[in-house]
């Protein structure tokens, strides 16, 4: 298994004109998912499926007056297997991420009361082709990019949304919000964890949560949802829940405000804020998630984690 060959390369060479060709070939490439080891020398990872695809753009190059040749490899020095698995990772994370900033930028999105159908229609087309450029990448990302769950998330949330209208923020009295039942999508993560733990704390000590599907769900009388589309409190612009509630409590809290941050960093994967303890939080969270299936068990574990982080940055203030 050791001196199995992991790799195709294919090496060409390609005249100068036509222009044209050049452009063709790299296109075709880019969508094979091959990646640039040296000038003129692509890689796939070996399979039947890769091979054919190779043989079709090793004949377009001949075809155009070019030549190349297709070849089983494995790497023996000069670069080792991890450093082209990182190369394909590279290159999928910049797709992920460019779809990410779209969605992040339809999310933005707000469709008044008054916009027609029209604008509803484009709005949905451009999510469509959005969902599209995700499976297309999704298809050639042979080595699980870190931007994957990133993207397929937000543009899962942009789904959710369908073409109803967006309509203005409703106006709630945050006081008189005491012992609702909070809904919220299921599989809870770090604005879901930290937002249930705000409202638990800060807004309504006797809060119930109930954990649903991300689409489709009507609320019953008593509930409050919270991020997830058509909720009451989810992300506003370019700011997730967790923040969105704490400006709407009106909670001014400075040690609120920096977990705030840390919450808005890894959820949004922004680095707006920049904040060091964001990547070790978000590995504590994801071991919880990765232990406990149940939601329910997943708030119940996080919100010790959210307390210290209260209590150290409250410490520090004093």
């Amino acid at each position: 298994m050791a001196n199995k060959n992991r790799w195709l390369l294919l090496i060409h060479q390609i005249p100068r004109t036509p222009g044209y060709l050049r452009v063709k070939i790299w296109r075709r490439l880019q969508r094979l998912g091959a990646v640039a080891i040296k000038n003129s020398v692509y890689a796939v990872p070996a399979g039947d499926q890769a091979l054919e695809d190779l043989v079709w753009v090793l004949r377009e190059i001949e075809k155009g007056g070019g030549e190349a040749s297709i070849c089983e490899a494995r790497f023996v020095e000069g670069v080792t297997d991890d450093e082209v698995e990182a190369m394909f990772r590279s290159a999928r994370d910049a797709d992920y991420r460019s779809i990410a900033d779209d969605a992040r930028r339809l999310g933005a999105q707000r469709l008044g009361a008054r916009t027609d159908a029209d604008d509803e229609r484009s709005r949905d087309e451009e999510i469509a082709k959005l969902k599209k450029r995700l499976d297309d990448v999704t298809a050639i990302d042979f080595f699980a990019a870190p931007m994957r769950d990133d993207a397929r998330r937000l543009v899962s949330h942009l789904q959710a949304s369908g073409s109803a209208e967006l309509s203005s923020v409703p106006s709630i009295n945050m006081r008189g919000i005491k012992g609702r039942t909070w809904v919220t999508r299921r599989d809870v993560f770090v604005d879901r964890m930290a937002s249930a733990w705000l409202i638990k704390r800060f807004i309504d000590p006797k809060a119930r949560f109930k954990f649903v599907a991300a689409k489709g769900y009507k609320p019953h009388p008593n509930e409050m949802r919270f991020d997830m589309f058509g909720g009451e409190f989810t992300h506003e612009g370019g700011d997730c829940t967790f923040e969105v509630l704490l400006r709407r409590a009106a909670l001014k809290d400075s040690a609120l405000v920096t977990i705030a941050q840390i919450v808005h960093d890894i959820d949004l994967k922004d680095a707006k804020f920049g904040r060091p303890e964001s990547a070790g939080i978000e590995r504590v969270l994801q071991g919880i998630s990765m232990t406990h299936a149940d939601d329910a068990a997943r708030l119940e574990r996080s919100a010790p984690v959210f307390d210290d982080l209260y209590r150290f940055f409250s410490s520090k203030r004093r």
